[in-house]
C-alpha cells in the first residue's frame, strides 16, 4: 500500500510541475505528459548551461543535482541467431526544488529533491514465418529519498534496475514485467564530446543548451528474457550507444519536438543527426549532427550539412502519424541512406508519448528487390502527439529557419 501511495504522489508532482511550466502549451493529443515540456523553461534556482566546461571523469558519470534534468540513455541492436532485437533503457532525473529546507525543518529520509523515471523497452523483430514482431515496454517512477533511485560514479539505478560500472564499461541488469535483459557493454572507441567540447546549443535563449557526451559504439553481449520463458535466457550479441546529457531549460518555447537518429554503419563510422522542429514545422538552425570514425575522429555537422526527408508515415491507434521511414543525406561525408523501422509499432504508450525504435539502414536509392544493408541503429521521434495536430505531416523539405 505504501509503495502504491509513493508512486501516486510522485506522478501527481510530475503533473503539477508540467502544468506549472508549460501552462501555455496545448494539451497533448492523448493526454500524456510532454517530455519536451519537462525540458522547457526552468525555475531560476537551477543552474543553466551557457558554455563549454572541462568534463571530469568518472565524476561526470554521476548526477548533477544543480541542473533541472539529465538522462543516461542506452540504445542498441542485438541478434539472437536469426532473431533481430533492439533495446532501450533510459534513466531520467528531474529536479523538483533545489531551495534548502528552513533551519527549523527537521531532516527526513522521505524528503526528495528529484523525481526519477526509467524507461525500458525491447523490440523483438520475431522469426520469419514463426513469430510476429512485438514491442515490450515498461515505465517506472521513484524518488531519490530512501535511496530508491540515484546515480553515482559507479552505479545508476532505479529500484532494482541497475547499471554498474566495471573497469572497461557497464553491466546492465534490467528485468521488466514479462521481459528483461542482462548485458555487458564495452566501449570500442573513444568517448565523443558532442557540439563544442560537450556544449550542445539547442535554442536561441540563454540556457537552451546541454552538456552532452556519447559513447557511440559499445560492444554488447549477454542475455535477453522474453515472456515465453523467463527462466530460459536467450544469448545475444550486438552493438549499443550511450548518450549522456544534463541541463536546465534546453528547449525553446518556439520548438515543438525532434527527430533523432543514431546509426552504426558497417564501414565502421557512427552517425548521429537530429532535427529540432520549430512550431511552424520548419527545421531549427540549431539542429546538429556528428560523424565519428573508428579512431574516434569527430566530424561535426550543422543544420545545413545534412537533409532528413520523411518517406513513410505510420498511424497509431490514436490517429497520430509518425514518420518511421526516412532518407538521410550528408553530402560532405558521401552518406545517402534509406532508414526503415524494424517494424512500425514501436510507440511508447506510457506517461510520455514518443516513438523510439530499432531501424535498419540501407544504401539509397533502393532499387527493385532487396535493399543493400549498410548499417543499423535507433530512431527517436518526439512531439508528434503533443503540439502538432494528430495526423499532421510536418514537411521536412521546408527551409531551415531561425530559431
Amino acid at each position: 500500500m505504501r509503495q502504491t501511495l509513493i508512486v501516486f504522489v510522485i506522478m501527481m508532482v510530475t503533473v503539477v510541475a508540467w502544468l506549472n511550466h508549460r501552462a501555455s502549451d496545448p494539451e497533448p493529443a492523448d493526454g500524456t505528459l510532454s517530455l519536451g515540456g519537462l525540458l522547457g523553461e526552468a525555475p531560476a534556482n537551477f543552474e543553466t548551461v551557457t558554455g563549454p566546461v572541462a568534463f571530469e571523469f568518472p565524476k561526470d558519470h554521476a548526477m548533477h543535482p544543480d541542473f533541472r534534468n539529465e538522462w543516461w540513455y542506452f540504445t542498441g541492436r542485438l541478434d539472437a541467431g536469426d532473431r533481430p532485437l533492439g533495446f532501450q533503457f533510459t534513466l531520467f532525473r528531474f529536479g523538483l526544488d533545489t531551495t534548502p529546507a528552513p533551519d527549523d525543518v527537521e531532516p527526513s529520509a522521505w524528503r526528495t529533491d528529484h523525481l526519477w523515471m526509467g524507461h525500458l523497452a525491447l523490440s523483438d523483430g520475431g522469426l520469419a514465418g514463426v513469430s510476429e514482431p512485438r514491442f515490450y515496454q515498461q515505465e517506472r517512477f521513484a524518488r531519490d529519498g530512501l535511496a530508491l533511485a540515484g546515480a553515482t560514479e559507479s552505479q545508476w539505478w532505479l529500484k532494482d534496475w541497475t547499471v554498474t560500472a566495471v573497469d572497461d564499461g557497464w553491466v546492465l541488469d534490467l528485468m521488466g514485467d514479462g521481459f528483461g535483459l542482462s548485458l555487458t557493454l564495452t566501449p570500442t572507441r573513444p568517448m565523443t564530446l558532442q557540439g563544442d567540447a560537450g556544449f550542445s546549443q539547442k535554442g536561441p535563449e540563454p540556457g537552451n543548451a546541454s552538456h552532452y557526451y556519447s559513447h557511440t559504439r559499445l560492444s554488447a553481449e549477454g542475455e535477453v528474457f522474453l515472456d515465453e520463458g523467463l527462466s530460459q535466457p536467450i544469448a545475444v550479441e550486438g552493438q549499443a550507444w550511450l548518450d549522456r546529457e544534463w541541463g536546465s531549460g534546453q528547449l525553446s518555447p518556439t520548438q515543438s519536438g525532434w527527430d533523432w537518429f543514431a546509426i552504426h554503419l558497417d564501414d565502421g563510422r557512427d552517425v548521429m543527426v537530429y532535427r529540432l522542429r520549430n512550431l511552424d514545422h520548419t527545421m531549427s538552425r540549431f539542429s546538429k549532427g556528428v560523424v565519428v570514425w573508428p579512431d574516434g575522429e569527430k566530424v561535426s555537422l550543422d543544420a545545413e550539412d545534412f537533409t532528413l526527408q520523411p518517406l513513410r508515415w505510420w498511424a497509431d491507434d490514436r490517429g497520430v502519424e509518425w514518420p518511421v521511414a526516412w532518407r538521410v543525406e550528408i553530402p560532405s561525408q558521401d552518406i545517402d541512406l534509406l532508414v526503415e523501422p524494424l517494424f512500425d509499432d514501436q510507440r511508447w504508450d506510457q506517461s510520455v508519448a514518443y516513438w523510439e525504435g530499432a531501424i535498419d539502414v540501407s544504401r539509397w536509392p533502393r532499387h527493385e528487390g532487396a535493399p543493400t544493408p549498410v548499417g543499423r541503429g535507433y530512431l527517436e521521434l518526439s512531439g508528434y502527439a503533443e503540439r502538432e495536430t494528430p495526423g499532421h505531416r510536418a514537411s521536412q523539405t521546408t527551409p531551415t529557419q531561425a530559431p
